[in-house]
């Protein structure tokens, strides 16, 4: 069986830190991903608000370097939790979990944003998205930047 998903959104509020009573870090938030097609009559394209969670280095990660607005890559799984409201009424609801976040755009392209940009990050080396991906213990001071002259690249 497979379940593997990946989507691109900005993110719609700040990423929420929580822990468990273990300590376990877990970050909450949500992306707003808009859909590849455009209505028929011309109108604008829909957009699907997309709950998501993240679990130890990735949430502690998110929730560090990600804020309100920000462009994020999500790679992870889709779950549907089963859960009881205040009123006693069973309800589902469908999230994905995430195994790894990348930036979806760069420092560049957001100057507000507090965190440094084109970098990926995730719990594997070996992402499968063609971009760096670190080590879930690699510190934030192992990255660095690049400079603006695009001119010396060979692509």
């Amino acid at each position: 069986m497979l379940n593997h998903i990946t989507i691109m959104g900005r993110l719609t509020r700040d990423p929420e830190l929580r822990r468990t009573g273990s300590g376990v870090a877990v970050a909450s938030f949500s992306l707003a991903v808009d859909r590849d097609y455009s209505p028929k009559d011309g109108g604008e394209r829909e957009t699907d608000f997309i709950d998501c969670v993240a679990w130890r280095q990735t949430g502690e990660f998110v929730s560090k370097y990600f804020t309100k607005g920000r462009m994020a890559v999500v790679s992870g799984r889709l779950q549907i939790r089963s859960w009881t409201d205040k009123d006693g009424n069973k309800r589902r609801t469908a999230e994905v979990v995430a195994d790894n976040v990348y930036f979806g755009d760069s420092k560049r392209d957001d100057h507000s944003a507090g965190s440094f940009g084109g970098s990926s990050y995730g719990q594997s080396q070996n992402s499968g998205f063609g971009g760096y991906s670190a080590p879930a213990s690699a510190p934030a001071s192992d990255f660095a930047m690049l400079e603006d002259d695009d001119a010396q690249l060979p692509f």
